[in-house]
């Protein structure tokens, strides 16, 4: 499913201050080209589930979005725990970076690096 998706679904938003970090990063690094933010969960952490965020190009089996003229990626597994997510980037005394709001979470480590979901959320993604 590489065809871009509309944002009005509102699987995954971007905040305006990521959109503008990840236009940075985009314009910075000439051999990025055509890929797209992609946001992916994978196994780990002490609550069971971290946050993976890198530039990647799309595969065939992804769900491609454009986000305020940014492409988006997440792959079927992932989409499951980040429906309905917001990308944003801040800045503050102990450091800047993205930061993923997800109405899934029921639990996060102390760290904030890991997180637990809610057990129907997978149900609900599906739909997607």
């Amino acid at each position: 499913m590489t065809e871009t998706e509309s944002s009005n679904a509102a699987a995954i938003t971007l905040s305006d201050q990521a959109v503008v970090k990840i236009g940075e990063l985009v314009g910075a690094q000439a051999e990025l080209g055509e890929q797209a933010l992609r946001v992916a969960v994978r196994g780990g952490g002490c609550s069971g589930f971290q946050y993976a965020l890198a530039f990647d190009k799309a595969k065939d089996d992804d769900h491609v979005f454009e986000v305020d003229g940014v492409a988006v990626v997440v792959d079927k597994v992932s989409m499951q725990f980040v429906f309905g997510s917001e990308i944003d980037y801040v800045e503050g005394l102990q450091g800047a970076g993205f930061q993923v709001n997800n109405p899934n979470v029921v639990a996060a480590c102390g760290c904030g690096s890991s997180f637990q979901v809610k057990e129907d959320a997978a149900e609900q993604a599906a739909a997607v």
